[in-house]
């Protein structure tokens, strides 16, 4: 039975399915997990060792080559990056785009097993290297919590009670806190003292290590019972530990709070300083459990934070940095009116150009194809988020391509007095087939952004994903419920008679101004058309042209009011230099009544409240401000604004200010990654490329990631003169290190908490480094203390890479800067410009160059899209064949498909837009309507030809008759994407599409059969 006959037919059966798409639609809508931005896997995990006292080679040939060497048999390592500094090793390793998300708990378990054999390899006084999995995790809710006059005690214990009562919230994966400060007992020894009784700093050491320990002291059989034997001795109390007895060799009885102080304290200086508005503030953040309704969550998360306001002390203040439920709720709000408008735009086009009744119908129909794709969204998991909604958008104009094509075929069969019925099953019986192939090409148009492994096609496939659906669904309603509200909505219509004569005449359904002008213009195309195509080539190579003239780009700016300042001063200055900076430019920030807070942290980077949030590598002289603006619009005066004053006052940092971007975060936007051996020609080179930089006038933020060298001051060790005396280089370290910073020497437990005992002299007896050749070290053979001055030659102060980075285990450093942000250059305009100049530097054998930064990242996105577009492009021109059993007739539609980039360029120059990754993705998907295009047009003339009719006028009068439908479909699809012109997001997708199937509207109606008469040589004649 014909589909069409049997949904007229069976009106319960449609009225059912009508309803179940209708009201599922809404049900699953409001059920449907709602996010700002797509979800992706960041496929990276950190391994981190340390290894006290080691130089930054040490740890680069004995700690990060032999991990490296380890992981990179793994067989699903894509990239190494590490970095060896003094006494730490930290690795960032990078998973093949081909591995999902769900694969990576394997992934990790394997890897921790390879660290776990290769722990016994690595040096003495070495870590365990420990593997940080949760690298990507992204905290959506982000507070600070401040509270005047208070201690830290105080805000670290309120912090500590909400950390364990939201982790209980449903729908919560993980609570995290920064800024904590590590908590010391410091055991504050004097030495004047200690010498006096002979006692010595190692002895005290071991005896407080020795003493704190948790060891077993077995089990005894008494009876019939077997008990457990546990001796006190454990530290209960700081009281406890100033109470321990110390060893003396005349055997007095000697206390420890004889000879120290002991105190409860923070380390000294602190790793990890954070403010809030100037006040010192601990970051608490909440991760969300994947695939929930951030919205919903968020609700009850403030609904649970607000019922514990009664313990929450007063002056103590939770500021909101970034609240993702507030975020989403504002985007999706913002799409869906989005989507209205564009629903909206189409039906009203639909009313204009087709009737009350046909633009009521496909209006209908376009509705139950939406709440459909809502119930597959919904249980394939698909949230509603910018990708997803802005998919549908697009989707929207060819959505109702199927259904205008049916309800047109319907009304011309009424008009040539055909009943209700057969027109229905004419219509759906000739087009079923070739809507199904054009359905499909369109949606294999789309495939490469669906198919592509890499994160930016994972943060944009839902878009793939939604109009495979939606495109799906409207060719099963264009065939099913379309011709039953065809029954429903028209009337019969009786064919016309000639006057005077019984015999029937059909009345020409293609009157008026519109078909005429086509008529005329169609006929001249056809006449000359060795010229129309001279003229279509000539547009072709200038739009070609004047495609080099378009802005290009990867992703555009968020349109959420934050932005960064990023700054670092001089690599090995202290923290506390450091955070004074951020705390001058923190205060000038706050006088500018456009900030709503600066929130800064120094030492390490935020915790990752977004996922195109870039992380980077902690460091004493990093530093960064997250600013939120009342006003998205005032964010371009203020950068200027807070610009000008950094370079103005703080032009010794290295400062970068920066918009919260759209998509995968690719670090600076200009990298030249230098490749090779030897650090000092890699710097050289490092120093030609910054000056090139420099000179180019367009980039700022320049500088590279091996930072500068630092000042190390190396007492030169007298081994012969040392060993005499019993003492080694070993003693001498712990020496320096006890007086300069603390030596921890035990463990003290406290519940749950196990607190570092730190050893130093007191304050007054901490010498600077000018007495440094003071201090004392005891002799185990004469049993004194003996002046560092008689055991080492002198003191050198030497320079050393503070950093060595490398890259699949090659030594490598990058250059790094980016276009000024208070200019209008985008970032490839800028790098094609130094590209020749940074490539002209001569490189020694066995050095090279690579690029990164956006450029890196566009061109990887690009690649994975196009590894699949051949594939997609010969299966969409397979489907073309099938269709019609002849290669010229799908030559003929192809041929259109590059003509599309005459609209395209036109469109882009025109409005000034750029050309970016998903303006890419718009031409792509361009091809796939035209191809649509070509496909209904030509299935009209075979059909015409099948009737009888001689070739030329085929052509012709089919041509004729989809000028309706062909115009409808480009109309709605134009006007539907107007609301997307105004996202920064989707305005390039937008351009590309509505000005390149603007005039793809007009290949198709011109174009193809101008190249259908070439090709089938049809020779011209006048028709009457």
């Amino acid at each position: 039975m014909n589909i069409a006959r049997y949904f007229i037919k069976n009106r319960t059966s449609s009225w059912m399915v009508t309803l179940i798409l209708l009201l599922g639609g809404m049900i699953a809508f409001t059920k449907l997990g709602q996010l700002e931005d797509p979800e992706f896997t960041i496929k990276d995990a950190l391994i981190m060792t340390w290894y006290p006292g080691a130089t930054p080679e040490q740890v680069e040939e004995e700690i990060t080559y032999p991990i490296e060497e380890a992981i990179q048999n793994l067989p699903y390592v894509d990239k190494l990056v590490s970095s060896s500094k003094s006494g730490f090793s930290r690795i960032q390793l990078t998973v093949q785009d081909k591995y999902k998300g769900k694969e990576l708990n394997q992934i990790w378990d394997e890897l921790r097993k390879k660290m776990r054999d290769l722990q016994a390899d690595l040096p003495d006084g070495s870590t365990a290297p420990m593997v940080i999995d949760d690298f990507g995790d992204v905290y959506g809710v982000f507070l600070a919590v401040t509270g005047e006059g208070y201690l830290y005690n105080d805000l670290k214990s309120y912090v500590d009670f909400l950390k364990r009562e939201l982790v209980l919230v449903p729908g919560v994966s993980k609570v995290a806190i920064a800024g904590e400060q590590k908590e010391q007992i410091y055991v504050e020894i004097s030495r004047t003292k200690l010498a006096s009784l002979g006692i010595t700093t190692t002895q005290l050491a071991q005896l407080l290590g020795s003493q704190n320990t948790v060891t077993s002291a077995g089990r005894v059989k008494v009876g019939s019972e077997y008990i457990r034997i546990h001796p006190t001795g454990e530290f209960k109390d700081i009281s406890e530990l100033e109470n321990l007895l110390l060893p003396s060799p005349d055997g007095k009885t000697i206390y420890l709070s004889d000879v120290a102080e002991v105190r409860r304290g923070y380390r000294d200086p602190a790793s990890h300083k954070v403010d809030f508005n100037n006040q010192t503030a601990l970051l608490l953040g909440v991760s969300f459990a994947s695939g929930v309704n951030v919205v919903e969550i968020g609700k009850n998360l403030e609904q649970r934070i607000e019922d514990l306001r009664y313990q929450q002390p007063h002056g103590i203040e939770l500021n909101p940095i970034y609240f993702q439920s507030h975020e989403v709720d504002k985007s999706v709000n913002a799409f869906l009116l989005n989507l209205a408008e564009a629903v909206g735009i189409v039906i009203i086009v639909l009313l204009i150009f087709m009737g009350l009744r046909s633009g009521v119908l496909i209006g209908l129909i376009l509705l139950l194809t939406i709440m459909g794709t809502f119930i597959v969204m919904q249980y394939t998991g698909i949230n509603l988020q910018r990708i997803s909604l802005g998919g549908l958008i697009i989707a929207l104009g060819m959505l109702v391509d199927n259904a205008i094509v049916v309800t047109e075929g319907v009304l011309i069969g009424l008009k040539r007095g055909m009943s209700k019925l057969e027109a229905a099953e004419s219509v759906v019986k000739q087009t079923k087939w070739p809507l199904l192939g054009a359905t499909i090409i369109a949606i294999v148009a789309f495939a490469p952004i669906g198919l592509s492994p890499d994160s930016v096609g994972e943060f944009v496939g839902s878009l793939f994903q939604v109009l495979l659906i939606s495109l799906f669904l409207s060719w099963l309603t264009a065939i099913s419920l379309t011709p039953f509200f065809c029954d429903l909505f028209f009337k019969e219509e009786i064919r016309a008679k000639k006057e005077g004569d019984d015999a029937e005449a059909e009345v020409d359904p293609y009157q008026g101004g519109l078909f005429t002008v086509y008529k005329w213009l169609l006929s001249g195309a056809l006449r000359f058309r060795w010229l129309t195509v001279i003229l279509l080539v000539g547009c072709l190579v200038g739009s070609g042209y004047a495609f080099q003239f378009v802005k290009q780009a990867f992703f555009p700016p968020s349109t959420t009011p934050l932005f960064f300042i990023t700054m670092e001063t001089p690599e090995g200055s202290h923290i506390e230099e450091t955070h004074e900076r951020v705390v001058d430019v923190q205060s000038y920030i706050l006088q500018d009544d456009r900030v709503l807070y600066a929130a800064s942290t120094t030492g390490e980077a935020m915790m990752r409240f977004m996922l195109t949030y870039n992380i980077a590598p902690p460091s004493n002289s990093y530093s960064q401000i997250v600013v939120r603006a009342n006003n998205g619009e005032d964010i371009p005066q203020l950068i200027e604004k807070f610009h000008t004053y950094l370079e103005a006052n703080h032009s010794d940092l290295d400062y970068k200010l920066e918009r919260l971007m759209l998509g995968p975060s690719t670090g600076s936007k200009i990298e030249a990654r230098f490749i090779g051996p030897d650090p000092e020609v890699l710097r050289k080179l490092s120093a030609q490329a910054k000056e090139i930089y420099a000179n180019d006038g367009g980039i700022e933020g320049i500088k590279d990631n091996w930072r500068q060298r630092v000042k190390v001051l190396r007492p030169q060790f007298d081994e012969v003169h040392a060993r005499r005396l019993g003492i080694t280089k070993r003693d001498i370290d712990q020496v320096l290190q006890m007086n300069f910073s603390g030596t921890p020497i035990g463990i003290y437990r406290e519940g749950a908490k196990q607190i570092p005992i730190v050893m130093q002299p007191p304050e007054e007896e901490r010498l600077s480094i000018e007495r440094v050749r003071d201090l004392q070290v005891y002799s185990q053979i004469t049993q004194s203390y003996v002046p560092l001055s008689t055991l080492v030659s002198g003191f050198d102060l030497v320079w050393e890479d503070p950093i060595i980075e490398r890259r699949n285990r090659k030594r490598s450093i990058t250059v790094m800067g980016d276009p000024l942000i208070t200019g209008n250059e985008t970032t490839d305009a800028v790098f094609k410009r130094i590209r020749p100049l940074v490539e002209a530097i001569e490189l020694p054998t066995g050095y090279e160059l690579e690029w990164g930064g956006e450029f890196e990242s566009s061109r990887d996105a690009q690649l994975n899209i196009f590894s699949s577009l051949p594939m997609g492009y010969l299966f969409m021109f397979i489907i073309t064949v099938l269709l019609f059993s002849s290669f010229r007739a799908s030559f003929v539609i192809w041929l259109c498909v590059p003509l599309a980039l005459i609209g395209v360029s036109t469109g882009l120059l025109v409005m000034n837009a750029a050309f970016g990754f998903m303006a890419l993705l718009g031409f792509l998907s361009l091809s796939g309507m035209i191809v649509k295009n070509g496909i209904v047009l030509l299935d009209q003339i075979n059909l015409e030809l099948s009737q009888g009719k001689e070739a030329y006028e085929a052509v012709f009068h089919s041509a004729v008759s989809r000028v309706r439908p062909v115009c409808m479909a480009a109309v709605t699809t134009i006007l539907g994407m107007v609301p997307l012109l105004f996202d920064a997001f989707f305005e390039g997708m937008a351009v590309v599409i509505s000005f390149g199937l603007g005039f793809a509207t007009i290949l198709t109606l011109v174009a193809v059969p101008v190249f259908y008469v070439i090709l089938f040589r049809i020779k011209w004649r006048k028709l009457s």
